[in-house]
């Protein structure tokens, strides 16, 4: 074993075997995998070996295309047959709302160049045969799908890499992690020490036991998951080998094993294995065998497929697999550990495991993944993301596989968890609550003496009317938000503006002004974008996206100069009131003694004032497009300042809003959010925030890149759209179409109440920027026409804001 490497990969599964040829292959050749027991020993080798490219982020399903794909290439590199079984794949839907969720995932297909295809409940019968059709409703086809051999793909990734330079170890268990000054790792084995300058945690089952050895609590849960094999069926017999099928109403999925059938099932009452840590002596060893507790979801299999039903079980296997909270992987470097990666809860391993694997070798060797990986990055979750809420929400995310997420559909696992001082207060006022990093807040408010319920549909739903009403509020008198959710950090210290010029687009402001700019990687794309308020000339209030607040501390971590500055992630100490509205202004200056006139108080100033008794950080600014203000105050005030706006507010015709009616009025505005308009694939012109963008201050992060997207123009535009839409509104990743190909995606969607207009917002190639008729936007498997936008749907001048 050598003493000394670049990296060690923790973990022989496929996940880990898959991060080591791909490091291989971006040209590190001092590589080394340690694995405890056998390649494939835990989750890897009693896998279904399931394979396909349908996944609900489209960024997800490219890197599940590039890792079908992958494996030709294995096979001609190591000589190692992947068992590679490309069948085809039908997913069966039982009710219209399943149809239409399949026609929307083959609508999205478009955009990812596959081939989709929406069938008749005959037509599917004809293609599988053993499916009982008064079940079904109709499916969709996709041609790459299928199943691999998992013991061939381990070791066609672990042979790859050793051609490519790389050293495999087996039966060595790592026992504990020492960080070294310098960032360096030393690993300490069973059998002697090695000393890495990286080190990646993809342990698979004991991805918390090695996560622990660095005082890291990862959000996985492993679960019992059953699959049984049938004897030989006659119906099979010297016929092609049957598609893979998943059937989303029984929650079954299906595929041929030799002359039977393997048959699995992610029942509701899914079973937690081992949930507060992995016995490291547990191997290729299966569960015992619980039939009877997938006993409903196998009867409905064998009424669905009733061949099924008429053979015996040649074998039944219970194995644990792991998954995150959301059931997607978690992947990248650790703030506050220096050169310490993950590649853990991949509990599509064969689907998944190339694309996870390039993102993260090239995420190490280059310093950038190369592609967006947000919905896999590890920094999604805080430390709200206890063993415990863990343990719920995989036990909820498992039940749900095969199940319809709703546009506008909440989950309740895990719930409430994080409430802010007001949460009692909106609840009595009747609010519909949704969950957003733990913390709860107000989509819309139910009138009284009806039930706070949203019905879920891929249509308007029962909020609608509310919703409008709650727009209209702000359009012609004032509205109150709890703006509580978002991201909060306090930059402090003589070198705090210099540091964040560097790290920002846009200048720093001066004191009582505010800032809107995004940050770059040094590609010049999009990774976040801010509210910077100046309070003192050493003090800097910075606003960005909650969700992002680890992703973000981990980037100023890793540009953080020696000294001079101190930055403070203050989220949970600050929450926030927005009013805003034509009425906002008179309101507010009934309660405070500071001048807020337009000469006084303009256009995004930023200052602490006394709102009544209350201390507050006041800006000028509102996501709404109209005159607004945001209130910021540490928590133990939010109660006396939502008692104090609120009742000053009813001469003015105040009325509580939500999150849905924020959100519908800022696609009126054509305001761009992170993880929607503004992610690491876009660069700031072609996102239209090239006016954020300031060239003149001198260098930062990305402005070489930016300096050259703005002389070349950029490849795309975002552009806003109004639709011809009926009862349904785009809400994400639907396909763009202009005179008759697809050339985009809609980043976010839906009903414009104040511009009386169904409104998406979408890039589009920058060529056709310019063209305003002769596009579609796909809703629902229907093609609807739309009109490209000259400006914003709402006050395009943006006079609103200003007066």
């Amino acid at each position: 074993m050598r003493k000394h490497v670049q990296a060690v990969v923790i973990g022989g599964g496929v996940v880990g075997v898959s991060v080591l040829y791909h490091l291989t292959k971006a040209g590190w050749r001092d590589v080394l995998l340690i694995e405890r027991a056998e390649l494939t020993s835990g989750s890897t080798w009693h896998a279904a070996g399931g394979m396909h490219t349908i996944n609900g982020d489209p960024n997800v399903a490219k890197l599940q295309q590039y890792t079908i794909n992958l494996y030709e290439e294995l096979e001609r590199v190591s000589g190692q047959s992947c068992g590679m079984h490309v069948t085809g794949g039908i997913m069966l839907a039982g009710t219209q709302e399943r149809l239409d969720w399949l026609k929307m995932a083959q609508a999205r297909g478009r955009y990812l160049g596959m081939e989709l295809e929406i069938l008749s409940v005959d037509e599917a019968a004809k293609l599988f045969p053993l499916m009982n059709k008064k079940h079904f409703t109709g499916a969709m086809l996709d041609p790459i799908e299928g199943h691999v051999d998992p013991y061939g793909v381990t070791h066609a990734y672990a042979k790859s890499a050793e051609i490519g330079g790389a050293e495999v170890v087996r039966h060595n268990r790592v026992t504990d992690l020492k960080a070294r000054p310098d960032g360096t790792w030393d690993v300490i084995t069973e059998h002697g020490n090695v000393h890495a300058e990286h080190v990646v945690n993809a342990g698979g089952l004991w991805a918390r036991e090695v996560g622990r050895m660095v005082g890291l609590e990862l959000p996985v849960l492993a679960m019992q998951h059953q699959y049984l094999l049938t004897e030989d069926l006659s119906e099979l017999a010297g016929k092609p080998e049957q598609l893979h099928c998943i059937d989303f109403e029984g929650e079954i999925y299906l595929r041929q094993e030799r002359g039977g059938m393997l048959m699995g099932t992610y029942e509701r009452a899914g079973v937690p294995w081992s949930e507060r840590t992995t016995p490291w002596d547990f191997g290729q060893d299966l569960l015992p065998n619980d039939l009877e507790h997938i006993a409903p979801s196998l009867e409905v299999g064998f009424e669905h497929f009733p061949a099924l039903g008429k053979v015996g079980i040649r074998q039944v296997i219970n194995g644990p697999f792991t998954f995150a909270p959301d059931g997607n992987p978690l992947i990248g470097p650790i703030k506050g550990l220096r050169n310490f990666w993950v590649a853990c809860g991949v509990m599509a391993g064969f689907s998944q495991g190339g694309g996870v694997g390039l993102a993260l070798a090239h995420w190490m060797v280059d310093g950038d993944p190369g592609v967006d990986i947000w919905g896999m990055d590890v920094a999604r979750y805080g430390d709200w993301a206890t063993l415990a809420y863990t343990n719920a929400k995989v036990r909820e995310n498992y039940s749900r596989r095969f199940r319809i997420r709703f546009p506008n559909e909440e989950l309740e696992a895990a719930r409430p968890l994080r409430t802010t001082p007001v949460y009692e207060r909106l609840a009595a006022e009747n609010a519909v609550f949704g969950e957003y990093c733990g913390l709860e807040h107000a989509l819309w408010f139910a009138p009284a003496g009806a039930a706070p319920v949203e019905t879920v549909t891929f249509r308007r739903s029962n909020a609608h009317e509310h919703v409008g009403a709650e727009c209209r509020t702000v359009r012609e008198a004032v509205g109150l938000l709890e703006i509580s959710t978002y991201g909060k950090f306090e930059v402090e210290g003589p070198a705090a503006a210099d540091w964040l010029s560097h790290l920002m687009a846009n200048h720093v402001p001066p004191v009582g002004r505010i800032a809107l700019t995004p940050m770059l990687n040094e590609r010049g794309k999009l990774i976040g974008d801010f509210t910077l308020g100046r309070l003192e000339h050493n003090r800097i209030f910075l606003i960005g996206t909650l969700a992002a607040e680890n992703y973000y501390l981990r980037w100023f971590e890793r540009h953080a100069p020696t000294s001079g500055v101190r930055v403070r992630p203050c989220a949970a100490e600050y929450v926030g009131l927005s009013i805003a509205g034509p009425r906002a202004r008179a309101l507010l200056q009934d309660l405070a003694r500071d001048d807020l006139s337009n000469d006084a108080f303009p256009f995004l100033s930023f200052r602490r004032m006394d709102i009544g008794m209350v201390p507050a950080l006041v800006g000028r600014i509102s996501f709404t497009g109209d005159l607004g203000y945001e209130i910021w105050v540490t928590n133990d005030y939010q109660r006396a300042l939502y008692s104090l706006i609120l009742a000053a507010g009813h001469a003015y015709g105040i009325r509580l809003i939500g999150a849905r009616a924020l959100n519908a009025m800022r696609l009126e505005k054509s305001f761009g959010t992170w993880a929607r308009e503004f992610r690491p694939i876009y660069g700031p012109y072609e996102a239209g925030l090239g006016r954020f963008v300031d060239l003149n201050k001198g260098d930062f992060i990305g402005r070489s890149a930016a300096l050259e997207e703005k002389e070349q123009g950029g490849s795309l535009r975002l552009v806003a759209f109004s639709i011809a839409a009926a009862d349904a509104d785009a809400s994400g990743d639907e396909p763009i179409w202009h005179d008759g190909r697809v050339i985009g995606a809609v980043t976010s969607g839906g009903y414009g109440h104040s511009a009386k207009a169904s409104i998406a917002l979408g890039y589009i190639p920058a060529e056709l920027a310019r063209s305003k008729d002769g596009f579609e936007i796909e809703i629902l498997g229907a093609r609807r026409a739309a009109r490209r936008l000259d400006a914003a749907a709402f006050d395009p001048q943006g006079l609103r804001m200003r007066s």
